[in-house]
């Protein structure tokens, strides 16, 4: 994985999902917006994948440095 690629992903699983996923639920639960939960969870099961493989690399990486 490139250096781009993982400041990219790193960028989405630390700040831009989390973001995205309290907004969601917040505006959820005052509109009163379909599916809140479901879609909580799947964006949440997404930022776990996520966050899976920027660690992965992040150890790959950091292995070869040794």
């Amino acid at each position: 994985m490139s250096n781009k690629t993982y400041d990219i992903m790193k960028y989405t699983v630390l700040t831009l999902l989390p973001a995205v996923l309290t907004l969601w639920l917040t505006l959820g639960d005052i509109w009163d917006l379909p599916n809140v939960q479901s879609i909580a969870l799947t964006i949440s099961a997404i930022n776990l994948f996520l966050g899976s493989l920027v660690g992965v690399s992040s150890a790959t990486h950091n292995r070869k440095d040794v």
